[in-house]
C-alpha cells in the first residue's frame, strides 16, 4: 500500500507589516537619543550647581546652566523628529500608530 501524499510545510515567510522592522529600528533610536540628551541635562544642571558653590566658578557654572536649558529645548525638537521620520515612514494616509511609548 501506498502512502498517502502529504504537502511539505510552506517555507514563506509571515506577512509582515510594512516598514514594521524599520519603525522599531527608528523608534529605539530616537529614545536613545532622547535618553542621552536627558544625562546631558543632568550633567550640565549638577556642574553649574556645584560651580555655583565658589566664586571663582560663577561664571562658567552660568555657562553650564545656559547649556542645560539648550538642551531643554532639544527634547520636544527630538520628538518632532521622530514623529516627522515614522510619518513619512508609514505614508500620510496612516494613522498616527502607537505614542504611548512617547519620551
Amino acid at each position: 500500500m501506498e502512502a498517502p501524499y502529504v504537502a511539505a510545510p510552506s517555507r514563506r515567510p509571515p506577512p509582515r507589516r510594512p516598514g514594521g522592522g524599520e519603525e522599531l529600528i527608528i523608534r529605539r533610536r530616537y529614545e536613545a537619543a532622547s535618553i542621552a540628551n536627558d544625562v546631558l541635562i543632568a550633567l550640565w544642571f549638577t556642574a553649574g550647581s556645584i560651580m555655583f558653590f565658589s566664586e571663582a566658578w560663577t561664571a562658567l557654572g552660568t555657562w553650564c546652566f545656559l547649556a542645560g536649558s539648550i538642551e531643554l529645548l532639544l527634547r520636544p525638537v527630538i520628538r518632532l523628529a521622530r514623529m516627522t521620520r515614522l510619518r513619512r515612514l508609514r505614508g500620510p494616509a496612516s494613522p498616527p500608530g502607537d505614542t504611548s511609548q512617547d519620551f
